[in-house]
């Protein structure tokens, strides 16, 4: 029988048959993994991806405590009120998201090159995984941010999900047709944004899904907010994916790209910015309260969906921290790498940990600091503190490394075992 050739290096599958390929995975992996005496081990991993990924999702994090830890809602990036310190805190964050969906579609490359045969393999894995993502956000996630099914939120978890079973669906494209799909959808969705779900009467809800972000509150009091429309995050994906094959180059060339490319992102940035043409639902203006809150507002860009501005600004720091970060070693960033090796058990064991802490902490504080004042002077006094968030989110980091180390060494140890490469 002959080998099927890796499709990552230009041949074609030929003669597989699915059924047995999962009976045998199955034997193999699941019933009796060592069966052969040998002990599989894990493919090599990128330090750098992993430490980037962590450090995203470290950033996560304190956006998450920073959003629950005052009673008083606030915006951060109302820059006719907020304080550069909590502008900042918030602007930092805005890096996560971009670089969640961006590396995910490049470890799906890396996936497929180091543990699949074919490209039906790497299909079947992803849309296994992108389903069990949207799941995951219509249930444990939404939980875990309200306590309550009274709501719905449509998210991260939720855009991942969805880029990653798009991105299985156009896996027997060509890398040049993925690359122009992506940045397509990248540069030019910001030309629908004069389109309105109200505009489109019953097929609003398709529109909310695919481009505008949608809050409503229905009749009986279900909120339904659509927070990340999927467009441009699709687009990002095929981009990550596309991506993934630079680590198939020698060291020097690729990271001369990566560098390369990642200043080409940002001048484009500087220039569609400053320039006002194009790239940003908001253009920029100078601010009234001085030159240093004028610099913020050149980086004070739409996320829900996120503007042509924002991804070039975000990608392109990318696209710079990952050859930056090749050489980085020592305690701190193998810690940060762990992390950046378990982002999906890390982000659903912290998501009911910030809401439910913070919100008790933040009462007993309220009780103890505040007692015989007017509720309202209480809570106005209780609003957002950059200490508490800060030790707060120290707090949380140090609580959940721990259990995020144990079950990356439980991943690796037992690499055999095939549901843990959905979690």
């Amino acid at each position: 029988m002959k080998t099927s050739p890796n499709p990552y290096t230009g041949g074609r599958p030929r003669g597989i048959n699915i059924k047995k390929s999962i009976r045998r995975a199955f034997a193999a992996r699941i019933v009796d993994p060592h069966a052969d005496g040998a002990h599989p081990k894990a493919p090599p991993r990128i330090a750098s991806i992993d430490n980037l990924r962590g450090i995203a999702m470290l950033l996560m994090a304190l956006d998450h405590v920073r959003d629950f830890v005052s009673l008083v809602p606030y915006d951060p990036t109302d820059l006719s009120q907020a304080s550069a310190g909590l502008f900042l805190t918030r602007w930092i964050t805005h890096f996560c998201a971009p670089t969640f969906v961006f590396l995910a579609g490049t470890s799906a490359f890396l996936y497929g090159k180091n543990r699949t045969a074919t490209t039906r393999d790497l299909r079947h894995f992803l849309l296994g995984r992108g389903l069990l993502l949207v799941l995951f956000e219509l249930s444990w996630v939404n939980l875990s941010w309200r306590f309550d099914f009274n709501g719905l939120r449509l998210q991260v978890v939720w855009v991942l999900g969805c880029s990653m079973t798009a991105l299985a669906l156009l896996l027997n494209l060509p890398p040049q047709v993925l690359v122009g799909i992506g940045l397509a959808m990248v540069f030019a969705h910001n030309l629908a944004d004069g389109i309105g779900y109200r505009d489109l009467g019953g097929w609003g809800w398709v529109w909310a899904v695919l481009h505008q972000p949608r809050f409503e509150i229905t009749a009986n009091g279900f909120e339904l907010q659509v927070l990340y429309p999927l467009v441009p995050w699709i687009g990002v994906m095929l981009l990550g994916y596309a991506f993934g094959r630079v680590y198939d180059w020698d060291a020097a060339p690729r990271e001369r790209f990566m560098r390369r490319t990642g200043l080409v992102a940002l001048a484009l940035f500087f220039t569609l910015r400053l320039s006002g043409l194009y790239g940003d639902p908001n253009p920029w203006t100078p601010n009234p309260r001085g030159a240093l809150y004028s610099v913020f507002a050149v980086f004070n860009l739409e996320k829900y969906p996120p503007s042509l501005d924002y991804l070039l600004m975000t990608l392109g720091a990318v696209l710079l921290l990952l050859p930056a970060l090749e050489p980085w070693r020592g305690r701190v960033a193998q810690a940060v790498a762990v992390f950046g090796r378990v982002p999906l058990f890390f982000y659903l064991l912290h998501l009911p940990v910030v809401p439910f802490t913070t919100a008790i902490g933040a009462r007993v504080v309220h009780l103890i600091s505040f007692a015989g004042h007017g509720e309202e002077q209480s809570r106005a006094d209780y609003g957002p503190s950059l200490l508490r968030v800060y030790v707060v989110w120290l707090i949380l980091v140090l609580a959940m490394y721990p259990l995020c180390r144990w079950y990356d060494d439980y991943k690796r140890r037992h690499v055999d075992r095939l549901w843990l490469a959905y979690l």
